[in-house]
């Protein structure tokens, strides 16, 4: 009885949006702690910041013992990629991290403790879920990309070579430059010299920038919302079917039934 008291109390706990936020703050305070490390501190203070790193670390095995104890089914709870992903964190955390083999491990999974706020922000976990989704459809794209970038950085290093060897000396330099002219980085300069030799070279850089950086970011961009929208989508109809109201593709097999169940009416009437 008292056993099933405290599991109902650790559901409140967990469900409670003050305790949410409570544990994205211990998130960002932790990220912060890491960063201050990076400074010279005093020794008073390396101690402050030992303590608050052990308090931090002790909080979320806290936390990750209350969310097994509120799961319904306890063999479901590792299921979760995330809770996996959280439990690793935290246990890796309890590493030291002063003076031991293991310390460079320790203080750089420290580093990803931040990586939580993802577990636990629903939208952020969205956002993550239709990006690993969306990288089969990306791969085409990633391929196609190469390929125009491959033809361009050949043809570069062909008529450019002998202008600034150092920019298109060979394919692997001139993908490199190619690189800078996608994201603008003083991709003039690098048309400006061509263009005194090759006049109507900037039609090699605009064409060149209209598909790499226009057309194939716009594809991304597509592919990626796409996805998104169709996990959003999922993610409401598994929030009714929990809360009981009834989905879409019940709705419409419910019609469905009703327009059968007139024709039979409308049959059985005429004869």
């Amino acid at each position: 009885m008292q056993a099933a008291k405290l599991k109902d109390q650790f559901v409140r706990i967990r469900s409670n949006k003050l305790f949410e936020i409570f544990v994205v703050s211990v998130i960002i305070f932790s990220a912060l702690l890491v960063g201050a490390k990076t400074y010279e501190m005093s020794s008073t203070m390396l101690q402050i910041a030992h303590f608050l790193d052990w308090f931090i670390t002790i909080f979320f095995l806290t936390e990750i013992g209350i969310r097994f104890v509120a799961e319904p089914r306890k063999r479901d709870f590792f299921k979760s990629f995330w809770n996996v992903f959280d439990t690793l964190i935290v246990v890796i955390s309890m590493i030291p991290a002063d003076d031991t083999e293991l310390a460079l491990i320790a203080r750089l999974v420290r580093v990803f403790r931040v990586l939580r706020m993802i577990s636990i922000i629903p939208e952020l976990r969205i956002l993550l879920v239709s990006l690993v989704k969306a990288m089969p459809q990306l791969g085409y794209v990633m391929l196609l990309m190469f390929i125009i970038f491959y033809i361009y950085a050949a043809i570069g290093s062909t008529l450019f070579e002998t202008i600034n060897p150092t920019l298109w000396g060979d394919i692997t330099i001139s993908l490199l430059t190619l690189f800078r002219v996608m994201t603008f980085e003083d991709w003039t300069d690098v048309m400006y010299e061509t263009m005194e030799v090759y006049p109507f070279s900037w039609l090699f850089y605009l064409t060149f920038i209209f598909f790499t950086t226009f057309a194939f970011l716009n594809m991304v961009i597509g592919i990626v919302v796409n996805v998104m929208e169709e996990e959003n989508a999922k993610v409401k109809a598994e929030a009714s079917a929990e809360e009981g109201e009834p989905s879409l593709k019940q709705i419409s097999q419910q019609i469905s039934e009703l327009q059968k169940q007139l024709q039979q009416l409308k049959i059985a009437k005429a004869d």
